[in-house]
């Protein structure tokens, strides 16, 4: 768990330059139940590479982790990530996207691009989006480390889609995880070498925001019937500020799995 300390580090350091990286942040044993599992989701699924140019042609990915099984649902509360993402956005932050990325030999680099440029907002702004990847192999320069801008989450604009722009590797050992600002300019890197590059990426957004993934609709209420308390809130069923996304002054939580009640913000 992350000391006091060490959270203000991490936190100032993505406020600095847009991301951290936590050395260590996971157990061995973890990372070797998410390797194998990702594996077996690729063959009984049937996984391909979608084959363009931002998912790449020889990476496979695989969305919704959050319905593929229990092992999954410690990824978006991890006691190691959670509590520096609840620092750059806050408690009240949402699971935006729960996925793998898994960049086979030869696969080129990715275009460079931003988190958040979808959304249309003026740019330098607070952070909405607050993302993490993490490395269930080492990541280096040769097999295809996240490449990052450091200090571009605060420029004025975002990349301009497919221009090439002067980047850094994200280098950091397996079990590691790096936390970044969705307004970093960053892009999958090249793989040059014979094995694969393989990460988690668990992605946040303000409680404001819409999120990538529909976590509502795309999975089943058997299985949020399962989550803790704590997980059901990030993927939404939960209000924001005691206001945004109530049922009759009741959070969702409430009214389909009688959860503990939270006041609505103008009865506190």
């Amino acid at each position: 768990m992350l000391s006091q300390t060490d959270l203000d580090e991490h936190a100032a350091r993505i406020e600095r330059d847009g991301y951290t990286i936590v050395l260590d942040a996971l157990a061995p044993d973890f990372v070797a139940e998410l390797s194998d599992d990702l594996l077996r989701l690729e063959r009984e699924l049937g996984i391909r590479p979608y084959s363009n140019d931002f998912e790449g042609a020889r990476t496979v990915r695989i969305y919704n982790l959050l319905v593929h099984g229990k092992l999954y649902e410690r990824i978006p509360v991890h006691e190691n990530v959670l509590p520096i993402v609840e620092r750059v956005l806050d408690p009240g932050c949402l699971v935006s996207s729960l996925s793998s990325i898994a960049i086979g030999p030869d696969e080129k680099p990715q275009p460079i691009h931003a988190d958040d440029q979808v959304i249309p907002i003026p740019k330098p702004h607070p952070a909405i989006v607050c993302n993490s990847m993490w490395a269930l192999t080492d990541f280096t320069e040769e097999n295809g480390a996240t490449r990052i801008l450091p200090g571009s989450h605060k420029r004025d604009h975002s990349p301009t889609y497919g221009k090439h722009y002067e980047s850094v590797p994200s280098v950091m050992p397996r079990g590691s995880v790096m936390v970044y600002d969705g307004a970093l300019w960053h892009g999958g890197g090249a793989n040059r070498t014979r094995e694969r590059r393989v990460g988690i990426a668990m992605n946040y957004c303000a409680g404001f925001i819409r999120q990538q993934e529909n976590q509502q609709l795309g999975i089943p209420l058997e299985t949020v019937r399962g989550f803790s308390q704590r997980l059901r809130q990030l993927v939404g069923f939960s209000t924001y500020n005691g206001l945004i996304g109530h049922i009759d002054r009741r959070t969702p939580s409430e009214v389909l799995f009688a959860d503990d009640p939270n006041r609505v913000i103008w009865d506190r």
